[in-house]
């Protein structure tokens, strides 16, 4: 089945790991040259060159962590239906307006003892201040400050000043205009000689495109989340209605019922291999009241819930018209005109037999589908089909009914289109009918089936299939 998401394209496949791997190597031993430069600038507390050199270091660590990150997401894929964090990591989004990194970082200090104030020109960029007007101090610095952050930057600085810690934290900013970024603040105290507390340093990084990728990643990952437990909650459904209405024939169906006539019947649903999602295929096979069988297959277009409970309903009103004895060129017509005036209309195929035990005669008709083939003394052949269009393609058509002779030992298969993969109807048929030795061989109708499953089951099939074979 076509992805989930885009029914029309081929679902988007993860890089190679070897080549994210290699990244990844290269990505962590770049951080630990980084963490080196770093280490190294600490050592002259008092250099502004030193400071500014450190914080850029601290800044690349910080990106070369991200990094890694979204690396190893993008290794690792789409997160699974349990919601592991495995999806693709988004590209950057870049603002051709924002420039390089560095036009991105700023750099400010605040002497508390002159209560003077020095801004890079790409603070005031940041800040979207005007490059004339002098440097916020400390005190004015909330103002520029998101009404709900402004509590936290206070904390920061007061930490800063007071305690001696190094500030690491983002707020929100309000530009001129209203324009809301998202800042990123890293800084430390100066102490003089007496271990005063001197001036203040801090880089400042806008960091806002970088969040709204990250928001925009988790986004994604949980609506890949979601889509997924939606696909396996339909999944569970469908299996659970498909297997709750079609029949486990295992075994003989005497007719009438527990009388000396014997019918022995099989069957067997193959899933498609390219989709999880469950189709509209059915078979069935009850006795009727006046002691004959009614035998049918038949498939509706779709999958998932809405297939399964469109194939339920046809096959409840097929099982209801055929007790009430309507013969099968009638139920075809009558089922063809229930899908036309359904709620959410579909095509469809299918087969209705009657068979008459006492007799051997089979009735039948067809509506679009492929015919049932006869297998008897070691040959087999396709039962001439009646005229019969598809289901729910056009509106109050009638059906024609056609009848075949069948002899004690005759083997009787029913299928849809899904059984042989990869083929058309005709080669199909013929893949089938050279089987004739070998189903007619078969001592029972299960054994039939088991040929049939081990010679297609494991093939690639883009639809689901049914069969149903009858042994009289």
């Amino acid at each position: 089945m076509p992805s989930h998401v885009f029914a029309d394209h081929a679902a988007a496949q993860p890089p190679e790991r070897g080549a994210v791997d290699a990244l990844i190597s290269q990505t962590r031993r770049l951080r630990g040259d980084v963490d080196a430069v770093r280490r190294e600038a600490v050592a002259d507390q008092g250099d502004p060159a030193g400071r500014w050199q450190r914080a850029l270091c601290d800044l690349a660590v910080h990106q070369l962590d991200d990094l890694d990150d979204h690396l190893a997401q993008l290794r690792d894929g789409p997160p699974r239906a349990e919601g592991e964090p495995a999806a693709p990591a988004a590209q950057r989004p870049t603002d051709p307006r924002r420039g390089s990194l560095l036009s991105r970082v700023g750099s400010a200090e605040w002497n508390l003892l002159t209560d003077e104030a020095s801004w890079s020109c790409e603070l005031y960029d940041i800040l979207g201040r005007d490059p004339a007007a002098p440097p916020l101090s400390l005190d004015e610095l909330p103002s520029l400050v998101h009404a709900d952050d402004q509590p936290l930057l206070t904390a920061m600085v007061t930490d800063c000043l007071v305690d001696g810690k190094p500030i690491d934290g983002e707020f929100r900013i309000v530009r001129p205009g209203g324009d809301v970024r998202q800042v990123h603040m890293m800084g430390e105290p100066v102490l003089a000689a007496d271990g005063s507390t001197a001036s203040m340093w801090a880089v400042l990084r806008d960091v806002s495109e970088l969040r709204r990728s990250q928001r925009v990643l988790r986004e994604t990952q949980e609506s890949l989340r979601r889509r997924r437990e939606i696909e396996q909650t339909e999944h569970r459904l469908a299996v659970e209605l498909q297997e709750a209405v079609l029949p486990p024939w295992r075994g003989a169906l005497r007719l009438p019922h527990d009388g000396p006539a014997r019918l022995d019947l099989a069957a067997h649903y193959l899933p498609s291999s390219v989709g999880s999602l469950i189709g509209g295929d059915w078979f069935d096979a009850m006795e009727l009241p006046d002691g004959q069988a009614l035998l049918s297959v038949g498939a509706l277009t779709g999958n998932g819930v809405t297939a399964t409970s469109g194939m339920a309903m046809l096959l409840g009103a097929l099982r209801g018209m055929a007790v009430a004895g309507a013969p099968p060129g009638r139920l075809m017509g009558w089922l063809n005109d229930l899908l036309d005036a359904t709620a959410q209309p579909a095509l469809g195929s299918a087969i209705c037999c009657r068979y008459d035990p006492a007799t051997h005669r089979l009735a039948w008709a067809q509506a679009g589908h492929p015919a049932p083939l006869l297998f008897r003394g070691g040959r087999g052949r396709a039962l001439t089909p009646p005229s019969g269009v598809p289901l729910g393609a056009a509106r109050g058509v009638a059906y024609e009914q056609a009848e075949e002779q069948l002899l004690p030992g005759d083997l009787l298969l029913l299928h849809t289109d899904g059984l042989v993969p990869r083929h058309d109807r005709d080669a199909a048929t013929d893949l089938l009918l050279s089987l004739a030795p070998r189903l007619t061989e078969a001592r029972t109708a299960r054994d039939g089936v088991r040929t049939l499953v081990e010679e297609f089951g494991e093939a690639a099939r883009e639809d689901d299939a049914c069969l149903l074979i009858a042994r009289c």
